[in-house]
C-alpha cells in the first residue's frame, strides 16, 4: 500500500537510511542536513575515477571515458595552483560553449578549492568585463569567441588567460589549453570545509545588473541528495511512471541548456559526476538534431525548458526517430503549458513527462512533479521533499491559509549563501534562512505547489491580478501556437492591460481575431488579452530560455512591434 507524500518523506529520511537528516547549524540558522553527505565536492570528483573506462561525454564525433576526463581534471588543477598560483577561496571564472573543457574546468577549479564563476555565454564586453571585476577573478578560462570579447578587460584587470580549441594564433602573453595542461599531473589536493564557497552564477536579470549567486559545497551536494532523495519518496508514495516496453538501458543525459545556467551544471552535469553517467553534449539546440542524438547514444533523461520539450514533441522529425530509451521529458525554468503535459505522455512511448521548480538560488532544486501526479496535477510544478520547506506568505511575511495566493518561500540547505558583494540584496532575499522567490503561488491541501507568475511580472489591471502563465497555459491550447510570452502595457485608466507576443506554429497562421474568439470562455474576459503581436521568429529570450518580457513590452510601447488590439 502506498504511503501518504508526508510518510514518504519521514521514512527516506529516516535514522539508518542513505537520505538520513540530522539537525545543523548553518550560519547561524538552525536547519536539517543529510549526515551522509560527502563532505565537499572534491570527493565527489575523485569518486569519479572509480568509473574508469565508462563514458563520460560525448561531443561532436569525441569520446571522453571518466579516466580521460580526470586525467584532464587533474592537469588543469596542477597548473592553476602551482602555474597561476590560485589559492583556495580564489575566483577562476569560465567563459565558453558547452565545452568538455568546461566540465573538466569546473572540477579541477573547485577541487582546489577555489570558487568557480560561471560566467554567460551571451555577455557582451561590458557584461564580461563588469563580472570580472565583480567577482575579482584571477584566471579566465575561455573559448576562441569569448576571449575575443574580454581580451582587453583581461589585460586591463591583469586576469590570467587560457583559451580552449583556440581558431586563430594567440599572444604571447594568453596561455592554450593543450600547451599548459599536462594530463595526469599530480592533484595538488586541498583542504575544504562543506560551508565555504564553491560557485557563484551569475542570475539572468532582464534589467539591471546580474547578481553573483554564491553557493558553498555543502548546498549543491545537498540539491543532489535531495533529488535522490525524491526518487525514492516518488516510488513510496504510490506515482506511477509508464511500465518499460523492451529492454532497460542505462541512465544517461543530453546536455540541450548551458552549463553556465543552473540546470545545466547541477541536476545534469554533476547528476552525471556522481552517479557515473554518460552526458552527450549539444553543439547547438536543433531539435531534430536531438532527436538523431537521443537515437544514437541511447538518451534516457530529457531535461532544459519547457520550450524544448515542445519543439522536440513536435517536430517533424519525431517519428522518424527511435525515442523508446527516453524515461523522462521535462525540466524546469518556466511553467509547463498544460497542453504540453499529455502530448508528452503520449508521443513518449517509454517515457513520462517531468517538470522540476527550482531556481538558481536553490541549485535548481525545488518542488517536483512526473507520472502520474503529473497528469491528475498538469498545472502544478509539484511538491516537496525533505530537507526543503516550502511557504507562501503574504506582503507582510506571514505565511496565507492553504489554497491562498501569496509569494512562495524556500527553506533548506541546498540555498544560496547569498549574492556576491550584495549585501543589501542577500539581506532582501534570505530571510532568517527563508529564501523568497519572487514567485507569486499557491499550496493545496496536498502539499502541490502552483506557480502563478513572478511578483514583478504580474499584470494589475483595474485592480484585478492576471497571472501570465495562467493567460499563456490558455494560449498553448491554440494549435497554431508555438511560443506565447504573456506581459503587461501601461493604460492610462486601467493601469496595465494584458498583451501578448505570439510566434506560430511552422506553416500556419493566426490572427489577433481568431485568437480572441479561441479564449472566449477558457478566461475571464479581463484576462484575455487587448493587444496581440503575431511575430514571425522566434520570441527574444535570455540564457537561461526564459522570455525577455521587459524587451518585448518596451518594443511596443515604442511602436517598435505595433500589435493588433480591441
Amino acid at each position: 500500500m502506498a504511503m501518504s507524500w508526508q510518510e514518504a518523506n519521514e521514512a527516506v529520511t529516516a535514522p539508518g537510511q542513505i537520505f538520513e537528516l540530522i539537525d545543523a547549524e548553518i550560519r547561524g540558522v538552525k536547519m536539517q542536513v543529510f549526515k551522509n553527505a560527502p563532505a565537499h565536492l572534491g570527493q565527489i570528483f575523485a569518486g569519479a575515477r572509480g568509473h574508469g573506462d565508462k563514458t563520460f561525454l560525448v561531443y561532436e564525433g569525441e569520446t571522453w571515458t571518466f579516466a580521460k576526463t580526470m586525467d584532464q581534471v587533474d592537469g588543469l588543477a596542477n597548473l592553476l595552483v602551482n602555474t597561476y598560483g590560485v589559492k583556495k577561496g580564489d575566483r577562476v571564472a569560465v567563459a565558453m560553449r558547452n565545452y568538455p573543457e568546461w566540465v573538466m574546468s569546473f572540477a579541477a577549479i573547485i577541487s582546489v578549492g577555489a570558487v568557480n564563476v560561471s560566467m554567460n555565454s551571451w555577455w557582451t564586453e561590458d557584461e564580461m568585463d563588469f563580472a570580472l571585476v565583480d567577482s575579482g577573478a584571477t584566471v579566465l578560462i575561455c573559448d576562441q569567441q569569448r576571449y575575443d570579447i574580454g581580451a582587453e578587460s583581461c589585460v586591463k584587470h591583469g586576469v590570467k588567460v587560457l583559451v580552449v580549441r583556440p581558431e586563430k594564433p594567440l599572444p604571447a602573453n594568453v596561455d592554450q589549453w593543450e600547451a599548459m595542461v599536462k594530463p595526469g599531473a599530480p592533484h595538488p589536493g586541498a583542504d575544504i570545509d562543506p560551508d565555504d564557497d564553491a560557485t557563484i552564477l551569475y542570475t539572468s536579470g532582464t534589467t539591471g545588473r546580474p547578481k553573483g549567486a554564491v553557493s558553498t559545497h555543502r548546498a549543491i551536494i545537498s540539491a543532489l541528495m535531495a533529488f535522490s532523495a525524491r526518487n525514492g519518496v516518488l516510488t513510496m508514495s504510490g506515482t506511477k511512471l509508464k511500465e518499460i516496453q523492451g529492454p532497460e538501458v542505462p541512465t544517461s543525459f543530453i546536455l540541450i541548456v548551458p552549463l553556465f545556467h543552473v540546470t545545466g551544471c547541477v541536476p545534469v552535469m554533476m547528476s552525471c559526476f556522481i552517479a557515473g553517467l554518460k552526458l552527450a553534449i549539444m553543439y547547438k539546440w536543433d531539435a531534430e538534431k536531438a532527436l538523431e542524438m537521443i537515437e544514437r547514444e541511447q538518451i534516457t533523461n530529457f531535461v532544459g525548458v519547457p520550450t524544448q520539450s515542445w519543439d522536440l514533441v513536435n517536430s517533424p522529425a519525431f517519428d522518424k526517430f527511435d525515442t523508446t530509451s527516453l524515461r523522462a521529458v521535462g525540466g524546469g525554468g518556466a511553467p509547463s503549458p498544460t497542453s504540453l503535459v499529455g502530448k508528452v505522455n503520449d508521443k513518449v512511448k517509454n517515457g513520462s513527462p517531468q517538470l522540476g521548480y527550482g531556481m538558481t538560488e536553490t541549485n535548481a532544486f525545488g518542488p517536483g512533479i512526473t507520472g502520474s501526479d503529473y497528469l491528475s496535477h498538469p498545472t502544478s510544478t509539484g511538491r516537496a521533499v525533505l530537507p526543503m520547506k516550502v511557504e507562501v506568505r503574504d506582503e507582510n511575511l506571514q505565511p496565507v491559509p492553504t489554497g491562498q495566493s501569496g509569494e512562495i518561500w524556500f527553506f533548506g540547505p541546498m540555498l544560496i549563501r547569498g549574492y556576491w558583494n550584495r549585501p543589501e540584496a542577500t539581506a532582501e532575499t534570505i530571510v532568517d534562512g527563508w529564501l523568497r522567490s519572487g514567485d507569486l503561488g499557491r499550496l493545496d491541501a496536498d502539499g502541490f505547489v502552483y506557480v502563478e507568475d513572478r511578483v514583478k511580472d504580474m499584470i494589475l489591471r483595474a485592480g484585478e491580478n492576471v497571472y501570465g502563465a495562467e493567460v499563456e497555459s490558455a494560449i498553448y491550447e491554440h494549435p497554431a501556437v508555438h511560443e506565447a510570452a504573456v506581459f503587461g502595457v501601461p493604460h492610462e485608466r486601467l493601469g496595465e492591460e494584458v498583451a501578448v507576443a505570439i510566434y506560430p506554429n511552422d506553416h500556419t497562421t493566426l490572427t489577433a481575431e481568431e485568437l480572441w474568439e479561441f479564449l472566449e470562455g477558457k478566461i475571464s474576459k479581463h484576462k484575455i488579452p487587448t493587444h496581440v503581436v503575431i511575430i514571425n521568429e522566434p520570441l527574444p529570450r535570455n540564457a537561461a530560455g526564459k522570455f525577455l518580457k521587459r524587451d518585448l513590452q518596451q518594443q511596443v510601447v515604442k511602436g517598435v512591434l505595433v500589435p493588433t488590439s480591441r
